[in-house]
């Protein structure tokens, strides 16, 4: 049975408004807001493929800055970049080295010099604005080994005293012995020899629930500046009192000097 020509009409129109929200579509997707949007939802997407902590990937480097690197430079000892402990290893490395602490509340970004009041915004501002110069092509994230380095003990500023658990507590210690024989193979020479054993003693030894031995022990490159800022100070404070010392001295002696001399002249007067 043949359609009717109203039939045909309404069937016309439904086929034009069908090409018509097509080409819509089409138009949208193609405009630079359509190009925009999608382009701040592949960020987006970027964003959440990301599964490492700024917080404790920062925690970790200040450890191996101030406990460790201080010591493999003493053995003039290179780091491999196959130990996930080197400067190449850490995702926010770049990122962290263009940050500019200009002062107490000012935080300058070294890409685009923009400035912010904590650095907390400035951590915000890479996300946002400098995402694309993170090499998220590898798995390069320092948090990784944030329970190996103990970054607990950066991180609270008034650690509270947990249950130990005997699992992660292994774990961490397996981890740890892994890290000191790939980082410093003890076939690789004396140096490399002296930096495992300093590993393991320094980080190591303090996985254990048995309690006694805690991180750190080797000491680091901030206790060492702290000590010998104390002894600088005190030699400076030795050195005024023994200056200040020897001037009250020597004008004592003057005094007494010339005291005598006057003493001596009215005697010689008195005689005359």
């Amino acid at each position: 049975m043949g359609l009717t020509r109203k039939q045909l009409t309404i069937l016309f129109l439904c086929l034009c408004f069908t090409v018509f929200l097509q080409l819509t579509s089409v138009s949208s997707s193609t405009s630079p807001q359509g190009q925009k949007e999608t382009a701040s939802s592949r960020s987006f997407e970027h964003e959440k493929e990301v599964h490492c902590s700024r917080e404790r990937s920062r925690a970790a480097w200040k450890i191996i800055d101030e406990y460790l690197m201080p010591f493999v430079e003493k053995e003039r000892y290179k780091i491999s970049s196959r130990c996930r402990l080197h400067p190449e290893n850490d995702l926010y490395r770049d990122q962290e080295q263009h940050k500019m602490h200009v002062d107490i509340n000012e935080w300058r970004c070294g890409y685009c010099k923009k400035t912010f009041y904590e650095e907390k915004y400035l951590d915000k501002h890479f996300d946002n604005r400098h995402y694309d110069l993170l090499n998220v092509s590898h798995s390069k994230c320092l948090a990784d080994v944030c329970g190996v380095l103990h970054c607990d003990l950066v991180l609270d500023s008034a650690p509270h005293k947990t249950k130990c658990n005997p699992a992660a507590t292994g774990r961490n210690k397996h981890l740890c012995e892994s890290l000191a024989d790939s980082c410093f193979p003890v076939n690789e020479g004396t140096s490399a020899l002296r930096l495992n054993e300093f590993f393991l003693r320094q980080f190591c030894d303090a996985h254990t629930c048995s309690g006694g031995r805690k991180p750190f022990s080797k000491g680091g490159k901030k206790e060492t500046s702290t000590l010998y800022v104390i002894i600088s100070v005190l030699v400076l404070m030795l050195l005024a009192l023994f200056y200040i010392f020897m001037y009250l001295y020597l004008r004592g002696i003057k005094r007494g000097s010339q005291g005598l001399k006057h003493i001596s002249k009215s005697g010689q007067k008195k005689r005359s």
